[in-house]
């Protein structure tokens, strides 16, 4: 299996200045056709199975999957399809959508903070905090709402207020791998066209007209400003401890299995264990068998 972790094709390497147009929405590797990748994508499906089992049983890490992308880039679905095997009971996955007004009353950070998966889980942000420095940043009217000392007005925010924010989930990020949360962020990069093909599929198609709303539409037209705030977002907060995985996503195939595999390679460096028990807790099983064996 290809270790996509350190592939230049994917990974934005930290403290480099990036463009998404850098990026090939078209990338496969070496992958050749659908098929062979939902042949590979089935192995590391049962192979997540036993590293959420070794996790559990390990208890020293959480895992937080982080999902960036524009609408229709496949998100939910590929959430859906890579962690299919995972026990529910060790996978929470949240939807950050507009925040509420107990949400605006707290920093912006709060309310996906609250959701942080413990030890042994992992927990999957379909969208996340970096909607602070995407969405309210093509949007920054959106930040008024948010009550903030040192803005009172659009005209307040400037390029220190948002290489602060940068700063501020650096160092979110660096706390919770430095406390024993694996961070792995993957924004889906689907080109302008293939998105265009995907609205209109859901249009068209009465089952997926419920996946539709006119506000994408709308969103769309600020596609350039959305590229320009995806930019910095990759140059700003892509990091040696939480680097960002650029995933190709016009080929929804090969998508799901690259972030499959980045799971996998990534959680594989860990070396998870199942506990040893003490020689004492060995002599209790096998006093505990023998009783068992005498009834």
């Amino acid at each position: 299996m290809e270790n996509f972790l350190h592939n230049p094709a994917i990974k934005a390497t930290p403290g480099k200045k990036h463009q998404v147009s850098d990026f090939d929405c078209n990338y496969t590797a070496h992958i050749d056709n659908k098929k062979e990748a939902v042949s590979l994508l089935n192995e590391n499906i049962e192979a997540l199975i036993d590293i959420q089992e070794r996790l559990y049983a390990d208890n020293r890490y959480a895992v937080l999957l982080v999902f960036q992308a524009m609408d229709a880039a496949g998100k939910d679905g590929t959430i859906k399809h890579v962690m299919s095997g995972l026990n529910p009971q060790g996978t929470q996955v949240y939807s950050f959508k507009t925040p509420s007004d107990i949400e605006l009353e707290h920093d912006y950070l709060w309310r996906t903070n609250r959701f942080l998966p413990p030890r042994g889980n992992f927990g999957i942000y379909n969208r996340s905090y970096y909607e602070e420095i995407l969405i309210v940043k093509v949007h920054p009217d959106f930040l008024l709402r948010q009550h903030l000392p040192e803005v009172k007005k659009v005209e307040d925010i400037n390029q220190d207020f948002w290489t602060n924010r940068y700063r501020q989930i650096n160092d979110m990020e660096r706390h919770l791998v430095e406390n024993g949360t694996i961070v792995l962020k993957f924004f889906l990069n689907v080109s302008k066209d293939e998105q265009k093909k995907r609205f209109l599929k859901r249009i068209d198609d009465d089952s997926r007209n419920w996946k539709f709303s006119s506000a994408d539409v709308k969103e769309r037209q600020h596609w350039d400003k959305y590229m320009e705030a995806y930019s910095e977002m990759l140059s700003h907060t892509s990091t040696d401890i939480a680097p960002w995985y650029v995933i190709p996503a016009d080929n929804k195939w090969f998508m799901r299995y690259a972030v499959s595999n980045l799971i996998i390679n990534k959680l594989r460096e860990l070396d998870l264990q199942f506990p040893h028990l003490p020689d004492e807790e060995k002599s209790r099983l096998a006093e505990a068998k023998e009783m068992l064996m005498n009834e």
